[in-house]
């Protein structure tokens, strides 16, 4: 197809957002408080799916309702990879954790 290989520069990162992205347009990425990206590490993939080996917390969150995650790589101009709504929108207070437990973050191809 005349496209290039594009690998991810390693470690991956996920994003919370308040808004979710589409296929041309990343999400509203969560600001202030102690936000900043959590490392992704991952199981072995099965049956096309895998899911995050270790939980993922955010402390110190600021005000807001998080709809979704972005997985992106660490490269100078970061490439998102893959992004997708939450089951269920979490609001957390000025100050909370949130966290994803190990195991329930799923990446899958449909």
């Amino acid at each position: 197809m005349g496209n290039t290989t594009t690998a991810p520069t390693a470690p991956l990162k996920v994003a919370l957002v308040t808004a979710n992205g589409n296929d041309a347009t990343a999400g509203t990425e969560v600001t202030g408080g102690s936000y900043a990206r959590k490392t992704l590490t991952v199981a072995a993939a099965s049956s096309g799916a895998t899911s995050n080996s270790a939980d993922l917390s955010w402390t110190g969150m600021p005000a807001c309702t998080v709809v979704g995650v972005e997985i992106w790589d660490s490269a100078g101009t970061p490439i998102r990879f893959w992004y997708g709504a939450v089951g269920t929108s979490r609001t957390v207070a000025a100050g909370d954790e949130l966290r994803i437990a190990a195991g329930t973050l799923t990446l899958a191809l449909a």
